[in-house]
Order: C-alpha cells, then structure tokens, then sequence
C-alpha cells in the first residue's frame, strides 16, 4: 500500500501490491511499475510527514534515500528542530517494526542488542539459557543522542549495522531485513558526550545536517505545536515494497563516466592522492575509504530511483556527495583554524573536480 499520484500536484490515492512481490525475486531497472512505486512513495511519505513535521524536505528525502538504499543515516543537528519526531513521523509511515533507545552514559550494550537469560524448564527441572532480543531487532531503530553513550555501547551497533546480525553467547541472531539505523546527535554539547569514532561514522551512507527553519516554517511550527490538533499518520508503504524499492535501486543502471566521476570525487579526499586537488593538501588530514565510493553509488541509484529515473546522472553523485562524504574525511589542523568543516571542504571539492577527466 502506498499512496501517490500521477503527477506531484494530485491528492494522494492508495496503490495496492501484491505481497508476492516481496525482496526474494530480483528487480529489473526497466521494471516501471517498480519505478512508479518508487516516485509515489517518495511523495506519499513526504505528504505524511508534513501533516506533523514543518518543512525539512530536503531531510526527509535523503532519510529515504539511506533506507532504500539499504544503509543507515545519522541526523546531526542542535535540540530542538524535530530529529526525532521526524524520524518517528518516518517510522509510522511505513508498515515496519519500530525500535528506540535512549542512549545515555549507563546504557550497556545488552540493553541495544539483548541479553541471555537463565530459565528453569519446567517438565525436567533443566535450567537452560535463552536469548532475550534487544530493540536492535526491528526494522527502524531510532538510536537517540548516540553519542551520550560510552563507546562501549557504541560499538554494540557495529556488527548490527554492518553485518546485520548479532553475536550473542556463541550464536549469531539475524537481523530481518529491511534494517536501518536513524541515530540523532547533537553537535553543540560537550559534556557528557561521546563522539562517534571514525569506524562507526563509516558505517552511516549519509550524514544528514538539520538547520533553523525560515521564519515562516518556524511560525507554522509555533502555531500548529501550541494548539489542539494532533495530527495521525497512516502508512503509506509495507514491508513488501521496501524490500521491492531496495532491490530496484540496486538494479539502476550505471554510466562509466557517472561511476568515475564518483570515485574520483572520493579519491579527492586524500591529501596523497595525485587526484587530491593541490588548494585542498594542507585542509585534509585523511580521506574517505572505497567505502565512501560505494555510499555514493548507491545513494546516487536511489535519488533517481526516488525521482522516476533510470539512469544515475552526475547530478544526483555532486547533490549527494556532502551528505555521504563528509562525516567520512578528517579535516587538518589548518582547516580546523580556518573555520572548515567536513561539509565545507567537500563543497570545495566538487566545485575543483572535473565531471570529466
């Protein structure tokens, strides 16, 4: 089930898919009735969210392109500009299981990923253990103020996120697909915090940034916030579809010259590499991964897929290399006195790399 229209303008109207057409078969690029579900469940979720959350479009379109892309997303951003009512919003839009922790200094992982137990059997007095799964098994897990938690805890996440299963008492638990990770952050408060090493920040395909609003969102947000109206959501997508859009993305076909310009954006990143941009050497201390290189890639594949296309254009790798790239690089200690962050050198960087080579 998912709403959308024909056209952006059209009121909203459910589509029904069959569940046979759930993840196991693979999708073809050219299948349309696939790339229409795509284009209208970017538009359904979008007309959801905003009947609760004011403006953030842009947000909320790259929070779908990490989940049909099939990665993980870290919204970073100060209190307070709606992180984690969006990506509940998000949740509820989609027939998917929901989980949430708090992350907080005295959380352990066994609280994230579950715990074993031991049990009496009842008809042969056996005590046994038995695993107790932790909010990590779901489909959305809404990971609060990651970083108020020791890196202990952190690292919990790293086998879920990468592996998508997880290791408990010499036995390994598989994690149902479709399986994302939301995390929140917040960049301003020191005390008390944790921040995400560069391993667990490599395992996000993106880093979303939420800014202030304009001054009319902000008096829409004021006026719908402090009155009665409490707005309901309905889901727009199943399971089935999820893992449908998923698979079609992965089938989106790729031009060489989409695929080079690509990984020779990431390569840029490297201060020792000869395609690393001479002005931007003394600004990088280390560069993305091959990684990095996949992230946009298949970032890239969605934003088409989300927008009815069939082909990736270098449009959608230069609109997606911010949010993939920059929480991926770590900038020198020049940079960091000249007042640039991750974003900012790889704004520059698109501007000094050549489409073509």
């Amino acid at each position: 089930m998912v709403d959308g229209s024909a056209t952006e303008e059209a009121p909203a109207r459910s589509v029904e898919t069959p569940s046979a057409l759930a993840a196991a078969a693979p999708v073809p690029a050219d299948d349309g009735e696939a790339l229409e579900l795509t284009r209208q469940a970017r538009l359904a979720v979008a007309a959801q969210v905003a009947r609760r959350v004011v403006g953030q479009d842009q947000v909320v379109e790259l929070l779908l392109t990490a989940l049909f892309a099939g990665g993980h997303a870290l919204s970073i951003g100060v209190p307070g500009l709606a992180k984690t009512t969006l990506i509940h919003t998000l949740a509820e839009t989609m027939q998917l299981n929901f989980g949430r922790v708090q992350f907080t200094p005295d959380l352990m992982p066994s609280d994230v990923t579950g715990t074993e137990v031991l049990e009496e059997e009842r008809a042969t007095g056996h005590r046994v253990y038995r695993f107790l799964p932790g909010p990590v098994f779901s489909h959305i897990l809404l990971a609060d103020e990651i970083n108020r938690t020791p890196p202990k805890t952190q690292a919990a996440l790293l086998q879920a996120m990468q592996e998508r299963k997880v290791t408990a008492g010499g036995e390994s638990h598989i994690l149902e697909e479709p399986f994302l990770v939301l995390a929140t952050q917040n960049p301003i408060e020191q005390h008390g915090t944790y921040p995400l090493p560069e391993a667990q920040l490599d395992r996000f395909l993106l880093a979303v940034h939420f800014d202030y609003p304009s001054f009319d969102d902000e008096l829409e947000i004021v006026r719908r916030t402090t009155g009665l109206s409490q707005p309901t959501i309905e889901p727009v997508l199943t399971r089935e579809q999820v893992l449908r859009i998923q698979q079609l993305v992965r089938a989106v076909p790729l031009a060489d010259h989409v695929l080079r310009y690509a990984v020779r954006l990431v390569r840029a990143t490297r201060p020792d590499d000869p395609l690393c941009p001479a002005p931007l050497r003394p600004l990088l201390a280390f560069g993305g991964s091959p990684r990095a290189s996949q992230c946009l890639i298949l970032a890239a594949k969605a934003r088409a897929a989300l927008h009815g296309r069939t082909t990736v254009t270098l449009d959608d790798v230069r609109s997606l290399a911010t949010a993939t790239i920059s929480h991926r690089i770590v900038p020198s200690f020049r940079a960091e006195a000249e007042g640039l962050d991750g974003r900012k050198l790889v704004e520059r960087l698109v501007e000094l790399v050549p489409t073509a080579a």
